[in-house]
């Protein structure tokens, strides 16, 4: 990693410990900012859009990005034949959700917005393809009972047992599906660094 990103403070306006985890493990210093939005969109938005809209709204929450820093927001939802699935209601919806997802491809879509310094913004999205097997019943009932699905988009992680055994195929970057592509992140630092120092 170019030694300039390891002095930037990256700001995290989210809950997902999975998003902190990434981004440590690429030696960035990361602190988590508290945000307080209502995830409601539009309806008459597209899935992507939909994605960015909510990255976006994350972002606008929090005003106070220091010279040093850069405010890193995202929002992750599954879409699966043009519906939207956002995080389960309860561990029925959870079941449900999956339920649909087996057999079939779904679509990924990641949106991260970019607050660098206080004075640019830019904006990432990620779009990755995944398919599930056939799961049974007992496979999914075991997955929600035994394992986390309500605060994640489409009731599943894929580093979780699930997508160890259900996955079938995927297509595009893995880490989208977990909730932040990294690469991309990455990529965009380095041009807002460009653009600024």
């Amino acid at each position: 990693m170019a030694n300039y990103l390891s002095k930037i403070e990256l700001l995290l306006a989210s809950k997902s410990p999975r998003r902190k985890e990434l981004l440590e493990s690429l030696g960035l210093k990361v602190k988590l900012v508290d945000i307080d939005v209502e995830e409601t969109y539009p309806d008459e938005l597209h899935p992507a859009e939909t994605a960015l809209f909510l990255a976006a709204k994350k972002n606008a929450a929090y005003t106070q990005v220091g010279p040093n820093q850069v405010l890193l927001s995202s929002d992750t939802i599954v879409q699966l034949h043009g519906e939207i699935l956002g995080k389960p209601a309860d561990k029925a919806d959870a079941k449900r959700m999956i339920r649909s997802l087996s057999g079939h491809y779904h679509e990924v879509i990641t949106a991260v917005c970019l607050n660098a310094f206080g004075k640019t913004h830019r904006a990432i999205i990620s779009k990755t393809l995944v398919k599930f097997k056939e799961l049974k019943d007992s496979e999914i009932n075991y997955y929600v009972d035994n394992f986390n699905p309500l605060d994640k988009a489409g009731a599943y992680g894929i580093q979780d047992w699930i997508g160890k055994v259900g996955v079938k195929e995927i297509t595009g970057c893995y880490y989208n599906v977990m909730g932040l592509p990294v690469n991309k992140v990455i990529k965009e630092l380095e041009k807002l660094h460009d653009s600024i120092i």
